[in-house]
């Protein structure tokens, strides 16, 4: 195996991911159009945003373990290919129902993580696998493509051929795979292992949890934050579609340095630090603008409290640089502890992160109808990084006490 071909495979898989990630957030870019005309609720917008990370999130399992059978590179051409139908209905749908439908078959899209992963990670050692998949991960910023071009070309084409430019480009990428993506050598794949059963292995219920926060979160926010600023700050489309393109650039681009992080510094040093930067933010991101008044002796004083649009876009970019950190962190950990079972266990931690995207963005529109706040979301986000945290931090202490008493056993204390 040379430096070369291990390179190619990783610039490659990265465009490719990039892609088929663009693909599954494109309900993002076209959200406030949809939500305008078909006359939504925030509950059935965000079921609507909702419906392909749905799906996304329920086959990264089973892909997981396809991939333990099947060549990663066969099964990522299988995956475009089942993709294409689904861009050409996107055109062709007009109903609430018929976006839900073309919504849950473009989550096929969203298994392209897993299969990735799983291309890309036997071409490094352990001591380069935080950075190899810091470097993959980076291609969540392919999210940002319809972001930016899409309200500009849904105005000119009045809704019209996007899922038919969609498909134009997803056809190049498949060409490009197929016959510049290198194959792996037979000496470098490892040999099968028993099935993983992910529900005997408390580590990965944890893993999970974890990545339902940093990457959960970030996939509802990608979909979310547009129609946010639009609402609660009153911005046009195309400022908040930049704005959102922004935040989705700057996370996705720290993935690789997050990777690095972890290779130099551990990933529970990297988790935990991105746990207390996330907390801080959304402490403040939570506070919905609030009027005092308070009745003196002779006179009353009024004050209102409202967090400044360049403070909450700094806070939003602070954690969405600090979630791209933990979501490469995570990976790592995984890649030490599952090396022969990376497909099945990567594939059903990514499965819960993608579920917490989408029943993340499901809850969105229900706090958001009931509570009436537009920051209630991040209120919601804040309960959730909470539980993590206590998850976290019970978990660890259980191992820490698991090592004493089995350190204390091999002493012999009794003696």
């Amino acid at each position: 195996m040379s430096l070369y071909q291990a390179n190619r495979a990783l610039s490659i898989a990265t465009l490719v991911f990039a892609c088929n990630f663009a693909v599954w957030v494109v309900f993002a870019a076209l959200g406030n159009e949809l939500r305008q005309a078909l006359a939504l609720s925030a509950t059935e917008f965000g079921l609507l945003l909702a419906a392909p990370l749905i799906s996304g999130s329920v086959l990264r399992w089973p892909v997981g373990y396809l991939l333990e059978r099947f060549s990663a590179r066969r099964l990522w051409l299988v995956q475009m290919a089942l993709l294409l139908p689904a861009l050409i209905a996107l055109d062709m749908v007009s109903s609430y129902g018929g976006y839900l439908a073309v919504g849950l078959w473009l989550g096929l899209a969203g298994c392209s993580f897993t299969i990735g992963l799983s291309y890309v990670s036997p071409w490094y050692d352990s001591a380069k696998q935080g950075t190899a998949m810091g470097v993959f991960g980076a291609g969540n910023a392919g999210a940002a493509v319809p972001l930016l071009l899409f309200p500009w070309l849904y105005d000119w084409s009045h809704g019209q051929y996007l899922g038919w430019l969609m498909l134009v480009i997803m056809l190049v990428v498949m060409v490009l795979f197929k016959f510049a993506a290198p194959k792996l050598p037979e000496a470098m794949k490892l040999p099968a292992m028993a099935p993983l059963k992910p529900w005997r292995e408390r580590r990965l219920w944890l893993h999970g949890l974890y990545y339902y926060f940093v990457f959960g979160s970030y996939l509802a926010l990608i979909n979310w934050l547009p129609q946010y600023l639009m609402n609660a700050y009153g911005h046009s489309d195309n400022t908040a579609m930049l704005i959102t393109a922004l935040f989705i650039l700057s996370s996705s681009m720290m993935r690789a340095l997050g990777g690095w992080f972890a290779d130099l510094y551990g990933a529970k040093a990297v988790n935990w630090g991105v746990f207390w930067v996330c907390l801080v933010c959304l402490f403040f991101l939570s506070y919905p603008p609030t009027s005092m008044t308070i009745h003196g002796i002779d006179k009353e004083v009024s004050f209102h409290i409202e967090l400044p649009f360049i403070f909450f876009i700094a806070l939003v970019f602070i954690m969405g640089i600090a979630q791209g950190f933990g979501r490469t962190a995570i990976f790592k950990d995984i890649r030490q502890h599952y090396p022969r079972q990376l497909p099945s266990a990567s594939g059903f931690v990514a499965a819960i992160g993608a579920l917490g995207g989408s029943s993340l963005l499901i809850l969105f529109g229900i706090v958001e109808d009931l509570v009436g706040i537009y920051s209630a979301s991040f209120m919601l986000l804040y309960g959730v990084l909470a539980a993590c945290m206590v998850a976290m931090y019970l978990a660890q202490a259980g191992e820490l006490k698991a090592q004493a008493y089995k350190q204390a056993v091999q002493d012999n204390f009794l003696r």
